[in-house]
Formats: structure tokens, sequence, C-alpha cells
């Protein structure tokens, strides 16, 4: 697991001086690669690869980056595990590969050298996000995993492209223009975070999951070769549609245990101590019963609980853990955890990003980055199984579709006359949806309108805005809202929380629920076989009582949430009455700061629980607070 950057560059300079800017930028990575870095510049002066090394496979220097390949044609700065890496090997060395070490690393290389990049990654089972240069052909390819579990961002810095794993590492070049996208911020007030390929730079982009972006140095310029899916969401779920999964139920939890076994267990190859998130709900029990099923000791996991116990999940995880044996470790949070941790978030997250289960979930990989370097979580289940909540909306939706139309879109109407933030005026507002999409859209925004918001920011096409294709070919509408989440909400939202938080404090997460092989499984189960909670996740379900007793289990879903709402008024009401100015949001020309004072008036004197949309604020303010001081000599 590391962190990368580079530079291409059509216009060739001094070796010396590349080298020197690519390791600025790598150095901006320091605490995703704690153990190592490096740098390689190619011998023309028009690219340069860095890297910093977190070491978990290969430990040697046989493991450091970035890495040339034996033949000297091809080099990789990579960031990931490709956890089948050893029968990859056999295969390469049967034709006559040779290797220096044991790592995943070279593994790639090799497979690329054989292969290309295209066939290289459809054989590897894994997260990563790299850079590969292939010198002969001039060409770079920037590669992402095929559920966006690794994070890599573009752009360019005048005539350079540069790239790497964090938007900080391209801020720190210095010809990158730092201008804010405007429509990216009517996006984040939608969803609480950016979704891809958009990022909070106009001049930077983020690489979609499952797919190789090709440039290339040729007559003296830089060509975009453009973008290559060598995996998708959508042809898996199509693929599913097609071809359901045709057996019982039980015949169902055999195949899914078989699949997720292995995916576990290959997840459990390291060189350092490894160990589990456990919530004690469905999914990271399941992880953590089939690691304790495949290993010779107690696993270690880790959880965390907060003194309110409509948040606290400390209780059903211990519970979990003294049945499966494992050797558990719990944390309560206190109020001087969160005083610490806040303010500080915008250190890890380089854009706006305001899922406030990122402050939990830092909490919990520093607590387990005390014992490990490596963990398992369960995240992925709740897309994959049908496990959210508001999968339950789907009764809502049944029940709007009975009301004639013209009936719908006349009370829509009236919702403004209630005023924007009421609940009354926010279930008006959703009786105008036209079709499912739209519904499912009004369901899921954190902000209804974020163009009342956000000043000069219109939301461009993402997944969930454009809608010009009918719903209705992804199958049932449980089927529809399981894709566009896998497609938008895992990876822009839960991926990149998880990355930022363990990769903050060094430590490497593995989702195994999100082998590319669990995920194709899980498209194909048919209706019958995915309901909608409180029943949801019927196979998943099946699959862990067969090691852990349903009482223990079967508990109403309680997500990672925390307690904003009395921390705004409490613990955190300084912090953020200090970034909720009136006047600096006024001069900042971003968002409507009457709208934001309405909110902490109404929230402090407890006329109404604003606290999400002022989350949404605060983590942008904090984030541009940060950005005016490192701005400041």
């Amino acid at each position: 697991m590391c962190g990368i950057t580079g530079i291409l560059t059509p216009s060739p300079r001094s070796r010396d001086g590349l080298r020197e800017r690519a390791r600025s930028m790598a150095a901006t990575l320091a605490h995703r690669g704690p153990d190592g870095s490096g740098v390689w510049v190619d011998a023309a002066g028009c690219l340069a690869l860095g890297q910093r090394r977190l070491a978990v496979i290969d430990l040697s220097p046989q493991g450091a980056q970035p890495m040339v390949s034996a033949c000297g044609g091809h080099v990789i700065a990579y960031n990931g595990e490709i956890y089948n890496h050893r029968e990859i090997r056999v295969e390469l060395e049967s034709l006559g590969h040779a290797f220096r070490g044991h790592s995943d690393t070279e593994v790639l290389l090799a497979a690329i050298a054989q292969w290309g990049v295209e066939e290289a990654v459809k054989r590897c089972v894994g997260m990563f996000a790299f850079a590969a240069w292939d010198a002969a052909a001039r060409e770079l390819h920037l590669v992402r995993d095929r559920l966006g579990i690794k994070p890599l961002y573009a752009g360019f810095a005048g005539d350079d492209l540069v790239f790497g794993s964090e938007l900080k590492a391209l801020t720190a070049h210095p010809g990158f223009d730092t201008a804010l996208d405007p429509n990216a911020l009517a996006l984040y007030f939608r969803h609480n975070y950016i979704p891809a390929p958009h990022s909070i730079y106009s001049a930077a982009w983020k690489l979609r999951p499952g797919t190789i972006r090709t440039f290339r140095l040729a007559d003296g310029g830089l060509r975009d070769m453009g973008e290559t899916a060598y995996w998708s969401a959508r042809a898996v779920w199509d693929a599913g549609l097609a071809a359901p999964f045709g057996g019982t139920e039980e015949e169902a939890a055999d195949r899914l245990e078989a699949i997720l076994t292995d995916a576990v267990g290959l997840r459990m190859i390291a060189d350092v101590p490894l160990g589990a998130f456990l919530s004690g709900g469905i999914d990271s029990s399941a992880v953590a019963a089939l690691m304790q099923k495949q290993s010779q000791r107690p696993v270690n996991t880790y959880s965390i609980g907060f003194a309110e116990r409509e948040y606290d999940e400390a209780e059903r995880a211990a519970a979990v853990a003294r049945h499966l044996g494992t050797d558990h470790t719990e944390l309560t949070c206190s109020p001087s955890d969160l005083l610490d941790v806040v303010p500080r978030i915008p250190e890890h997250w380089d854009e706006p990003f305001s899922d406030s289960s990122q402050v939990p979930t830092y909490m919990v990989c520093k607590l387990a980055r005390k014992h490990v370097t490596v963990c398992l979580s369960g995240d992925g289940g709740d897309e994959l199984f049908a496990g959210y909540e508001r999968y339950a909306a789907l009764k809502l939706w049944n029940r709007m579709t009975a009301i004639p139309g013209s009936l719908r879109l006349a009370a829509s109407l009236l919702g403004p006359a209630l005023g924007r933030d009421s609940r009354l005026a926010s279930r008006l507002d959703c009786l105008g949806s036209r079709d499912f999409r739209a519904f499912y859209k009004h369901l899921v925004s954190h902000t209804k309108h974020p163009e009342r918001l956000v000043r000069s920011g219109r939301e461009p096409t993402t997944v969930l805005t454009d809608e010009g294709e009918d719903w209705r070919a992804l199958g049932d509408p449980v089927r529809a809202m399981q894709y566009w989440d896998l497609a938008t909400y895992l990876p822009d939202d839960i991926l990149a929380k998880v990355d930022r938080a363990s990769m903050a404090v060094s430590l490497e997460v593995r989702v195994p629920l999100l082998d590319h092989r669990v995920v194709e499984f899980a498209a194909s189960l048919p209706p019958a076989m995915r309901p909608v909670p409180p029943r949801g996740k019927r196979i998943l379900r099946k699959v862990l009582y067969r090691h852990v007793p349903p009482e223990l289990v079967d508990r109403p879903k309680m997500g990672f949430g925390v307690p904003i709402a009395d921390w705004l008024r409490n613990e955190l009401k300084e912090w953020a009455g200090d970034l909720l100015n009136p006047t600096a949001i006024r001069g900042q020309g971003l968002i409507d700061p009457c709208q934001v004072e309405r909110w902490w008036n109404e929230h402090q004197s407890g006329k109404a629980d604003r606290a999400y949309y002022l989350w949404d604020v605060l983590m942008l303010q904090a984030w541009l607070d940060q950005r005016a001081g490192e701005a400041r000599p």
C-alpha cells in the first residue's frame, strides 16, 4: 500500500529538476507510505514517477518502487494489493519470467510486460491505482481498480500532466491552478461528496473506477488517448439480470460462502500483523467470522463506541467477538477525542467531504494502527445485498405512483410556500419526481436544491443526474438502487472515507466483500433473494448464521453515525460558530450566508435539527480555512 504521484511533460527538462519536483509532490503523501520513498525519471526528462511505501508484501528492498521491469521497457508506480499475485507469478514463470523478490508489484509489472495493461489487470484480484510507463510506445497508463477502492487524481499544471493518490500531490506542483469548480460545489451539497470524475478544482479530475486513461508523448506534444473501461459495474449488473442465479437460497448461500471465504483468505496474506474492524453488524461480523474460520490463532478485532447509547455499537461487537473467540479491542470516544479529530479533518480530505462517519472511521483506524498494519472491513455489503434502510422507501414510491401525475405535480408546487427546509415541503417536493430515478435522487440528496445555496454552481452530469436512459433497463427498483449506490455512493463516499481515514494513520484496509467475484455473484441474485430491510441481506445473513447465532446480529441497523446534533450545541459549538461567521462566508462569495445563518440559529434554538446541513457547510468552511492557511507565507 502506497502513495503515488508523477509528472508527464511534453517539454523535456533537467532530470534533476524534474526529480526534485516529483520528490516534493511525493513528500505530501508521506502518511500513505512511511516505510520508504523513491523517484524515477526517464532519460529524456519527460516523465517522473514518485512513490511513498507502506511495506506489506515483501518488506525487503526488492519491493521498492518505482520499479523497472526486467526487460527495462516498463516502469510502474503502484498503490494497492494484488491478492492472487502468487497464481499469476506461477503462470508468468511458465512463460519464462524470472523474479528478483516476491512482491505483487513485480508480478504486476511482469504481467504488463507480457500481456499489456488491460489484459494484465483483468487477471488481477485486488485493489489498486497505478501509473505504468511503456517506454517503447511513449505511453503512460493511469489505472484504477474495478470498484474504486483506491483513489487516483489527475490534472494539468500548464502543459504538464500531474497525477497522484491525493489532490495534495497535484497542488504541490507550482504550476497547478487551484481555481475552484463551482459546479463541483453544487454536487458536493447534493451528495456530501464530489462524485467522479469531478473534483473541487477545475484543473483536476478523478479517474473513474474500472478504467485506464492513456496519454502519449508524440510529435513534441502530449496526446490524451482517452479512457478504456476494462470492467464495468453496469455491464456486471446487465449480465446478472440476463442470467440470474437459478438455484435455491441454500445453494446461493453455499456459493456465496465459497467465494467469500476465498476472498477473505486472499486478503489475510501479509508479511505484517493484520486484524479486522468489527461493529457487530452483518457485514463486519461475516468478514470476522470467515477470518477466524481460516486462522490458527485469535483474530485481532477493533471497534469503537460512544457514551450516547443510540450511537454505540461496542456492546454488540463485543458479543460477536466473544462468540468467535477473537482478540477484541474497543475504545469509547470522549468529547476530547472529538475536539482533537474534527478540526483536523481537512488535513486528510483534500476536497470538501461531509459524511460525518468520517470521524469514527478515523478513530477506529487510529485504534487499530496501534496494533496492526492491515485491517479487513465489511464495506460493500449494503450495496451488494440491499441493506440500506432507504431501500425500504420503495413502499413510498409504490404509494406515490397510485396518485395521478397531475395531482402529484400540483402538490409538489406547494412545497416552497411552506419554507425550504420543512419536512412537509420536502415530502411534497418528492411528489414531483418524474420517474423512479428522480425519486431516488431526491431520496439520497443532502441538499435537495443545491442551486439555491451555491451562488454560481450548476450540477454537471453524473450517473444520477443523467436522465436520458430509462431506469427500467436496470431491472426492478431495488436493483436500480443497488447499481446507483455501487456506481456513485460506494466509491465516492464510503471508499473515499475509508481510504483517507486509514491512510492518514498509515493503515491498509482491505474489503473482501468488494472482491469483483463477490460483486458479480451478488448481481445475479433474483428479486426474491434481495428483500429490502428489515430483512435485507438475506443470502449474506444465511452465510453468517452458520458461524454466529442470529440473536447476536439480528438487531436494527445502526450505521456508523455520530451525535452531530448534540456536538454542535455543546463540544463543537465554539469551533463551528467561528467557521460559520456570516461576514467570512459572504466574502467568499460561494454560498448563501443568509441560509447558513438561518440554519445555525434554528439549530441552536432547538427549533429544528439542522445538523447535517450545517455539517456540509462546516466541512466546506474548514477546508477553505485550511486552504487559506496554506496559502499564507
